[in-house]
């Protein structure tokens, strides 16, 4: 039987990289999946792939507009909170709009998707949260990581405080802390390096596997959390990072 049989999920950041694999596993596993992203021109894309999916346009740092989208759910079994971005520097590099664009979609959507999140699932009594944080923040901090530190440890506070405050309503809250993923966003920042094969190199010698990870594996994690086989995991974050020792 497939693992998300009849369920209903939502996936953020969902026109490429993780969010992008998380959704057609999600898919693949029987679930109604709703695919959210700001990327119009992926969004087109995956859904001409994929027509059994659900796509949306929306903006995850606008009340409103997760307001709107969660209204018009009938039920929520899991979100997954996928969007994100990776602002370079340290605190002397952090201009303003770094630090409050950061603020913005890495902490302050994933505040409102949750919150939506958990009024449609506690009527039902029932239902996962996802969060993506980092590696970064949750084991160890990395060089010119400031802004992107200081919101992903933000992410697991999070998860952990709704974990805790929901657990009598049977709604579980996890985080997956990646290291360095092989996602279209980690390739343009590489090459846009003065020397992406040494770059490239660097990145791949942080892991003791030698590699970076893929958006199927942080995907199939994922699909873990959300199924009922994690049934007793909330509060959790969980390293998946080729042995990564920041």
């Amino acid at each position: 039987m497939k693992r998300l049989a009849d369920k209903v999920c939502v996936v953020t950041g969902a026109a490429s990289g993780i969010g992008r694999e998380t959704a057609l596993a999600f898919l693949r596993e029987g679930a109604a999946v709703h695919a959210l992203d700001r990327d119009a021109q992926g969004l087109a894309l995956l859904a001409e792939q994929h027509p059994q999916l659900h796509v949306a346009d929306i903006d995850v740092t606008d009340a409103d507009g997760v307001g709107r989208f969660h209204a018009g759910l009938d039920r929520l079994d899991v979100q997954f909170n996928c969007a994100g971005m990776v602002a370079v520097g340290r605190l002397g590099d952090c201009t303003a709009q770094d630090w409050q664009r950061s603020l913005s979609l890495n902490v302050t959507s994933i505040y409102l998707m949750m919150r939506a999140a958990v009024g449609l699932m506690l009527p039902r009594k029932s239902g996962s949260i996802i969060n993506i944080a980092s590696v970064i923040s949750s084991i160890g901090a990395a060089p010119d990581r400031f802004a992107y530190g200081a919101t992903k440890a933000a992410v697991i506070g999070m998860t952990k405080s709704v974990a805790l405050d929901y657990a009598p309503a049977n709604i579980r809250c996890n985080a997956i802390c990646p290291s360095a993923v092989e996602t279209p966003s980690m390739t343009a920042r590489i090459e846009a390096m003065p020397d992406s094969a040494a770059a490239r190199q660097g990145f791949n010698a942080r892991q003791p596997l030698g590699r970076m990870g893929t958006p199927a594996e942080i995907a199939e994690l994922a699909v873990y959390l959300a199924s009922d086989l994690s049934g007793f995991m909330t509060g959790s974050a969980l390293t998946i990072d080729g042995g990564a020792k920041l």
